[in-house]
Protein backbone atom coordinates (compact mmCIF):
# COMPACT_ATOMS: atom_id res chain seq x y z
CA UNK A 1 0.00 0.00 0.00
CA UNK A 2 2.96 2.49 0.86
CA UNK A 3 4.64 2.38 -2.87
CA UNK A 4 1.20 2.40 -4.10
CA UNK A 5 0.43 5.41 -2.29
CA UNK A 6 4.13 6.76 -3.58
CA UNK A 7 3.30 6.02 -7.29
CA UNK A 8 -0.28 8.49 -6.90
CA UNK A 9 1.68 11.05 -5.63
CA UNK A 10 4.62 11.03 -7.95
CA UNK A 11 1.60 11.10 -11.01
CA UNK A 12 -0.96 13.88 -9.02
CA UNK A 13 -1.70 16.11 -11.51
CA UNK A 14 -3.73 18.79 -8.54
CA UNK A 15 -2.19 19.72 -5.78
CA UNK A 16 -3.07 22.44 -2.88
CA UNK A 17 -0.82 23.79 -0.50
CA UNK A 18 -2.01 25.85 2.45
CA UNK A 19 0.48 28.32 4.26
CA UNK A 20 -0.48 29.81 7.04
CA UNK A 21 -0.15 33.76 8.67
CA UNK A 22 2.64 32.48 10.87
CA UNK A 23 4.67 31.28 8.24
CA UNK A 24 3.56 33.89 5.19
CA UNK A 25 4.28 36.52 7.73
CA UNK A 26 7.24 35.42 9.70
CA UNK A 27 5.73 35.19 12.62
CA UNK A 28 4.03 38.89 12.44
CA UNK A 29 7.10 40.57 11.18
CA UNK A 30 5.43 41.22 8.07
CA UNK A 31 5.55 39.30 4.57
CA UNK A 32 7.92 36.67 4.61
CA UNK A 33 8.97 37.65 0.70
CA UNK A 34 11.67 34.80 0.71
CA UNK A 35 9.41 32.17 1.81
CA UNK A 36 7.16 33.40 -0.40
CA UNK A 37 9.64 33.39 -3.27
CA UNK A 38 10.61 29.92 -2.37
CA UNK A 39 7.04 28.50 -2.52
CA UNK A 40 6.63 30.19 -5.69
CA UNK A 41 9.74 28.78 -6.84
CA UNK A 42 8.89 25.41 -5.75
CA UNK A 43 5.70 25.62 -7.15
CA UNK A 44 6.91 26.69 -10.75
CA UNK A 45 9.32 23.34 -10.71
CA UNK A 46 6.62 21.03 -9.55
CA UNK A 47 4.48 22.63 -12.55
CA UNK A 48 6.99 22.49 -14.99
CA UNK A 49 8.25 19.33 -14.45
CA UNK A 50 8.50 17.44 -18.21
CA UNK A 51 5.48 15.31 -18.30
CA UNK A 52 4.03 16.09 -14.97
CA UNK A 53 1.63 18.89 -16.44
CA UNK A 54 0.62 19.74 -12.31
CA UNK A 55 -2.19 22.22 -11.52
CA UNK A 56 -1.26 24.11 -7.93
CA UNK A 57 -3.59 25.56 -6.18
CA UNK A 58 -2.72 28.05 -2.87
CA UNK A 59 -4.70 28.48 0.03
CA UNK A 60 -3.01 31.41 1.84
CA UNK A 61 -3.55 32.92 5.06
CA UNK A 62 -1.58 36.33 6.22
CA UNK A 63 -4.23 38.95 4.95
CA UNK A 64 -4.36 40.18 8.54
CA UNK A 65 -1.81 39.56 9.94
CA UNK A 66 -0.10 41.89 7.27
CA UNK A 67 -2.88 44.30 7.84
CA UNK A 68 -2.16 44.87 11.74
CA UNK A 69 1.73 45.66 10.79
CA UNK A 70 1.01 48.01 8.20
CA UNK A 71 -1.51 50.07 11.14
CA UNK A 72 0.86 49.47 13.96
CA UNK A 73 -1.12 46.70 16.26
CA UNK A 74 0.76 44.53 18.20
CA UNK A 75 -2.08 42.54 18.92
CA UNK A 76 -4.98 40.43 17.07
CA UNK A 77 -8.32 42.89 17.66
CA UNK A 78 -11.28 41.10 18.47
CA UNK A 79 -13.37 43.79 17.01
CA UNK A 80 -15.22 42.17 13.68
CA UNK A 81 -15.05 45.56 12.08
CA UNK A 82 -11.32 46.42 13.08
CA UNK A 83 -10.27 42.85 11.84
CA UNK A 84 -11.46 43.62 8.47
CA UNK A 85 -10.19 46.43 8.06
CA UNK A 86 -6.84 44.93 8.76
CA UNK A 87 -7.76 42.34 6.56
CA UNK A 88 -8.75 44.89 3.85
CA UNK A 89 -5.35 46.82 4.09
CA UNK A 90 -2.96 44.03 4.11
CA UNK A 91 -4.49 41.64 1.34
CA UNK A 92 -3.31 44.47 -1.24
CA UNK A 93 0.25 43.62 -0.18
CA UNK A 94 -0.48 40.15 0.03
CA UNK A 95 -1.98 39.64 -3.45
CA UNK A 96 1.02 41.91 -4.57
CA UNK A 97 3.92 39.32 -2.90
CA UNK A 98 2.32 36.46 -4.34
CA UNK A 99 1.89 38.06 -8.13
CA UNK A 100 5.71 39.71 -7.98
CA UNK A 101 7.46 35.76 -6.66
CA UNK A 102 4.97 33.87 -9.00
CA UNK A 103 5.85 36.25 -11.67
CA UNK A 104 9.37 36.01 -11.23
CA UNK A 105 8.97 32.30 -11.98
CA UNK A 106 7.53 32.79 -15.09
CA UNK A 107 3.96 32.03 -13.74
CA UNK A 108 0.78 34.01 -13.37
CA UNK A 109 -1.51 34.29 -10.20
CA UNK A 110 -5.21 35.54 -9.48
CA UNK A 111 -6.49 36.57 -6.10
CA UNK A 112 -9.55 34.81 -5.07
CA UNK A 113 -11.60 35.64 -2.19
CA UNK A 114 -14.50 33.38 -0.68
CA UNK A 115 -16.55 33.20 1.69
CA UNK A 116 -18.49 30.52 3.98
CA UNK A 117 -21.51 31.51 2.13
CA UNK A 118 -20.04 31.25 -1.21
CA UNK A 119 -19.06 27.46 -0.74
CA UNK A 120 -22.60 26.88 1.08
CA UNK A 121 -24.74 28.16 -2.35
CA UNK A 122 -25.14 25.60 -5.23
CA UNK A 123 -24.92 28.16 -7.81
CA UNK A 124 -22.03 30.34 -6.48
CA UNK A 125 -20.04 27.28 -5.61
CA UNK A 126 -20.37 26.12 -9.14
CA UNK A 127 -19.54 29.49 -10.35
CA UNK A 128 -15.99 29.52 -8.27
CA UNK A 129 -15.05 25.88 -9.04
CA UNK A 130 -15.92 27.03 -12.71
CA UNK A 131 -13.36 30.27 -12.76
CA UNK A 132 -11.02 27.73 -10.49
CA UNK A 133 -11.00 25.24 -13.13
CA UNK A 134 -10.33 27.74 -16.13
CA UNK A 135 -7.48 29.76 -14.33
CA UNK A 136 -5.39 26.70 -14.00
CA UNK A 137 -6.11 25.47 -17.59
CA UNK A 138 -4.49 28.93 -18.48
CA UNK A 139 -1.48 27.78 -16.51
CA UNK A 140 -2.35 30.94 -13.75
CA UNK A 141 -2.37 29.95 -9.78
CA UNK A 142 -5.22 30.66 -8.10
CA UNK A 143 -4.24 32.27 -4.47
CA UNK A 144 -7.24 31.92 -2.26
CA UNK A 145 -8.31 33.43 0.93
CA UNK A 146 -11.38 34.06 3.07
CA UNK A 147 -12.96 37.50 1.97
CA UNK A 148 -12.90 38.63 5.69
CA UNK A 149 -13.56 41.83 4.78
CA UNK A 150 -17.17 40.77 4.29
CA UNK A 151 -17.61 37.74 5.98
CA UNK A 152 -19.98 37.76 8.64
CA UNK A 153 -18.57 36.55 11.62
CA UNK A 154 -21.41 33.43 12.78
CA UNK A 155 -20.40 31.78 9.47
CA UNK A 156 -16.67 32.81 9.05
CA UNK A 157 -14.23 29.19 8.38
CA UNK A 158 -12.75 28.02 11.53
CA UNK A 159 -9.49 29.05 9.54
CA UNK A 160 -7.71 28.15 6.77
CA UNK A 161 -7.27 24.95 7.36
CA UNK A 162 -10.68 24.04 7.07
CA UNK A 163 -11.12 26.52 3.59
CA UNK A 164 -8.47 24.44 2.51
CA UNK A 165 -10.45 21.29 2.70
CA UNK A 166 -13.32 22.43 1.19
CA UNK A 167 -10.74 23.67 -1.54
CA UNK A 168 -9.02 20.49 -2.10
CA UNK A 169 -12.93 18.58 -2.01
CA UNK A 170 -14.33 21.05 -4.51
CA UNK A 171 -11.46 20.76 -7.04
CA UNK A 172 -10.80 16.85 -6.85
CA UNK A 173 -6.97 17.46 -5.82
CA UNK A 174 -5.12 14.29 -5.40
CA UNK A 175 -2.84 15.87 -2.65
CA UNK A 176 -3.24 19.06 -0.31
CA UNK A 177 -0.08 20.15 1.31
CA UNK A 178 -0.59 21.84 4.88
CA UNK A 179 2.68 23.68 5.53
CA UNK A 180 3.24 25.11 8.81
CA UNK A 181 6.20 25.96 11.14
CA UNK A 182 7.00 22.61 12.48
CA UNK A 183 8.02 19.16 10.61
CA UNK A 184 4.27 17.68 10.96
CA UNK A 185 2.73 15.98 13.94
CA UNK A 186 4.77 15.35 17.30
CA UNK A 187 3.95 12.65 19.74
CA UNK A 188 4.22 15.78 22.30
CA UNK A 189 5.12 19.58 21.83
CA UNK A 190 8.20 19.67 19.33
CA UNK A 191 10.53 21.15 21.85
CA UNK A 192 9.81 18.37 24.36
CA UNK A 193 12.68 16.35 24.81
CA UNK A 194 11.72 12.74 23.64
CA UNK A 195 9.02 13.88 21.15
CA UNK A 196 8.98 12.32 18.13
CA UNK A 197 7.34 13.11 14.80
CA UNK A 198 4.94 10.83 13.57
CA UNK A 199 5.58 10.07 10.39
CA UNK A 200 2.45 8.03 9.15
CA UNK A 201 -1.34 8.67 10.44
CA UNK A 202 -4.41 6.29 9.37
CA UNK A 203 -7.70 6.74 9.70
CA UNK A 204 -8.65 4.54 12.60
CA UNK A 205 -5.41 6.42 14.62
CA UNK A 206 -5.69 8.47 17.89
CA UNK A 207 -3.39 10.73 18.61
CA UNK A 208 -5.77 13.57 19.79
CA UNK A 209 -4.10 13.02 23.07
CA UNK A 210 -0.49 13.88 22.30
CA UNK A 211 -1.13 17.26 20.19
CA UNK A 212 -1.30 20.29 21.99
CA UNK A 213 -3.49 22.65 20.41
CA UNK A 214 -1.50 26.07 21.28
CA UNK A 215 -1.60 28.31 17.65
CA UNK A 216 0.44 31.33 17.03
CA UNK A 217 -1.17 34.90 18.24
CA UNK A 218 -1.65 35.69 14.45
CA UNK A 219 -3.75 33.46 13.23
CA UNK A 220 -7.04 30.90 14.24
CA UNK A 221 -5.47 27.31 13.69
CA UNK A 222 -3.13 25.17 15.29
CA UNK A 223 -2.14 21.78 14.91
CA UNK A 224 -5.43 20.31 16.58
CA UNK A 225 -7.62 21.94 13.93
CA UNK A 226 -4.91 20.65 10.97
CA UNK A 227 -5.13 16.98 12.12
CA UNK A 228 -8.51 16.90 12.07
CA UNK A 229 -8.65 19.16 8.99
CA UNK A 230 -6.54 16.28 7.76
CA UNK A 231 -8.06 13.31 9.08
CA UNK A 232 -11.21 14.75 7.25
CA UNK A 233 -10.00 15.29 3.91
CA UNK A 234 -8.16 11.55 4.16
CA UNK A 235 -11.71 10.09 4.73
CA UNK A 236 -12.77 11.42 1.20
CA UNK A 237 -9.62 9.84 -0.50
CA UNK A 238 -7.71 12.56 -0.52
CA UNK A 239 -3.74 12.09 0.40
CA UNK A 240 -2.85 14.66 3.10
CA UNK A 241 0.52 15.66 4.17
CA UNK A 242 1.49 18.37 7.48
CA UNK A 243 5.02 19.77 6.45
CA UNK A 244 7.71 22.29 7.45
CA UNK A 245 7.10 25.28 5.33
CA UNK A 246 10.65 26.48 6.19
CA UNK A 247 12.13 23.34 5.07
CA UNK A 248 14.27 22.84 2.35
CA UNK A 249 12.50 21.94 -1.12
CA UNK A 250 9.98 20.19 0.91
CA UNK A 251 7.46 20.98 -1.82
CA UNK A 252 9.51 19.27 -4.51
CA UNK A 253 10.55 16.02 -1.87
CA UNK A 254 6.60 15.37 -0.94
CA UNK A 255 5.73 15.16 -4.59
CA UNK A 256 9.01 13.40 -6.13
CA UNK A 257 10.11 11.57 -2.99
CA UNK A 258 6.92 10.88 -0.81
CA UNK A 259 8.90 7.81 1.21
CA UNK A 260 11.46 9.74 2.18
CA UNK A 261 10.13 13.25 2.61
CA UNK A 262 10.08 14.55 6.42
CA UNK A 263 6.57 15.04 7.47
CA UNK A 264 3.85 13.33 8.39
CA UNK A 265 1.65 11.34 6.27
CA UNK A 266 -1.99 10.78 6.27
CA UNK A 267 -3.08 8.13 4.01
CA UNK A 268 -6.24 8.51 2.31
CA UNK A 269 -9.29 5.71 2.45
CA UNK A 270 -9.79 4.24 -0.58
CA UNK A 271 -13.08 5.20 -1.10
CA UNK A 272 -14.78 8.37 0.67
CA UNK A 273 -16.70 7.73 4.01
Amino acid sequence: MQNSTSEVLRQARRIVIKVGSSLVTNEGRGLDEAAIGEWSRQMALLAGEPGARREVVMVSSGAIAEGMKRLGWPKRPREVAELQAAAAVGQMGLAQMYETKLREQGMGSAQVLLTHADLADRERYLNARSTLLTLLRLGVVPVINENDVVSIEELMFTDNDELSALVSRMMKVELLVILTNVDGVFTGSPDESGSELIRDIWLDDDYSGCVGASKSSFGRGGMMTKMKTAMGVAKDGIDVRIANGRRQDILIEVLTDPDNALCTRFHPSKKPI
